[in-house]
Formats: structure tokens, sequence, C-alpha cells
């Protein structure tokens, strides 16, 4: 029992340094892990600097640190703000602005 609980706990372990696949390209669970941790940080600093309504129309994604930032804002100097926000970010790399302000 103790063998297979050893077994099963390793199995475990080794997935979890595992790579995945987006897109044709390869990434570590160790990328997967920064990108989403810069995500989750460019999410707050634009809620705390740009403001959280403006936060909740805009998605951010990221890729080997290059934030893709998308949805809408009320304003261009709302969907500039929200990018220059995301640029002083650490880990982001670069911006992609998709941000559209609303008619």
């Amino acid at each position: 029992m103790r063998k297979i609980l050893l077994a099963i706990a390793t199995a475990l372990a080794l997935g979890a340094c595992a790579s995945t696949s987006e897109e044709g390209k390869t990434r570590t669970t160790g990328q997967y892990i920064d990108d989403a941790t810069v995500t989750a940080k460019v999410k707050t600093a634009i809620a705390t600097d740009v403001g959280v309504r403006a936060a909740s129309n805009v998605s951010v994604e990221t890729n080997d640190g290059v934030v893709q930032l998308s949805g809408f804002a009320d304003s261009k100097e709302q969907a500039d703000s929200a990018e220059a926000t995301a640029k002083k970010v650490g880990g982001v790399t670069s911006v992609k602005n998709d941000i559209r302000v609303k008619q």
C-alpha cells in the first residue's frame, strides 16, 4: 500500500511539471503561472488606477509577458490610462491595447 501511495504521489508531482500547448507553442507550467500572475497584477492595477468600473469592462490576457487588453472604455483617456497602467506592472514586456471606446 505504501508503494502505491508513493507511486501516485510521484506521478502527481511529475504531472505538475508538465508543459502545456497553446496555438502550437509549448509553454511550461512555470511560464503559464508567470503569465497568470502578470494578468492578475494588471487587473488589480487597472482597477486601482483607472477605476473598478473601467476594469470590469476590460479583459486582460498575458502570453510570455505580452499583455493584451480588450473590451470597452467610456473614453479614449480611460483606454490610454489602462494601457499606461499595464505597462508599469512588473513582468510586462509589452502591451497590445485593443480597448474600444463606447459610442
